[in-house]
C-alpha cells in the first residue's frame, strides 16, 4: 500500500471514528427506556406535572439530535445557595454547575454551541402574556445534544442533583426549548469532514508533488 493511500485510509478512518462517536445510532427511545428515565426522575423528586411533560418529550422521539435554545436573564443579586460561598455572583455560581455539567456534556458528545450577551432587549414579542416582563434577557446560548436520550442521561445523573440550584440562583428567567434542525451549517460532522479532506488533500498534493521531482 502507497503512503498515499495510507493518508486517505487515515483520513477516513479518523471521520469514521469521530461519527460513530458523535451520533446516537441506537434509534428513538424505547418504552422501557422511558419508563425507566420517567422512574428515576420519579425517584429524584421531580415535581410529577414536569415529569410527565418530559415523558411526552421522550414518548416521540425520533432518534436525532437537537440543539438546546436558551434564553438567558443574570440575577444581578442572586441568594446564598447552599454549597457555595455566601455572596457569590451569578457567574460564580453558573460556573459551579457548569463545571459539573461540561464533563457530563463532552463525554457524550454534547457541548456548546453559541454562548454571547445580549446586544439589546428583545425586538419582536407577540402572543407572550405579560410581555414587558419578557423583553429584558441579557444572554443566550444554544447547546447540541447527541440525542434525547443522551439529554437524560444527563439530567438524570444522581452526580447532578442539587447542582441545579446554582443555575436557578444565577438566573432571574430562562427559557429554553429543543429544536431538531433542517439547515445546521455548523455541524462538527460537517466542519470535520471539510477540514479532513483540505488537510488530507493539501498532503496528498505535496507528497505527489515530492514524487514527481524524484
Amino acid at each position: 500500500m502507497t503512503t498515499r493511500k495510507k493518508l486517505w485510509i487515515s483520513s477516513l478512518l479518523i471521520y469514521a471514528t469521530f461519527v460513530f462517536w458523535y451520533t446516537d445510532f441506537s434509534g428513538p427511545l424505547s418504552d422501557s427506556e422511558v419508563d425507566q428515565f420517567v422512574a428515576t426522575l420519579t425517584e429524584q423528586g421531580s415535581d410529577p406535572q414536569t415529569t410527565a411533560y418530559i415523558e411526552n418529550f421522550l414518548r416521540n422521539d425520533r432518534g436525532r439530535q437537537f440543539l438546546m435554545l436558551n434564553a438567558l436573564d443574570i440575577n444581578d443579586n442572586p441568594p446564598d445557595v447552599q454549597g457555595a460561598e455566601p455572596g457569590e455572583s451569578a457567574d460564580q455560581l453558573m460556573n459551579r454547575y457548569m463545571e459539573h455539567m461540561y464533563p457530563e456534556l463532552f463525554k457524550r458528545a454534547s457541548h456548546p454551541v453559541i454562548f454571547g450577551q445580549a446586544a439589546y432587549s428583545a425586538l419582536d414579542i407577540v402572543g407572550i402574556k405579560n410581555a414587558p416582563d419578557m423583553r429584558v434577557w441579557t444572554d443566550g446560548a444554544i447547546f447540541r445534544y447527541r440525542s434525547r436520550r443522551t439529554f437524560m442521561e444527563i439530567v438524570a445523573n444522581p452526580d447532578m442533583l442539587g447542582r441545579h440550584e446554582f443555575k436557578l440562583a444565577a438566573l432571574n428567567k430562562t427559557i429554553a426549548y429543543p429544536i431538531e434542525t433542517r439547515i445546521y451549517l455548523g455541524d462538527m460532522r460537517l466542519l470535520l469532514g471539510l477540514i479532513l479532506l483540505s488537510i488530507t488533500a493539501l498532503a496528498d498534493s505535496f507528497m505527489l508533488a515530492r514524487q514527481r521531482q524524484h
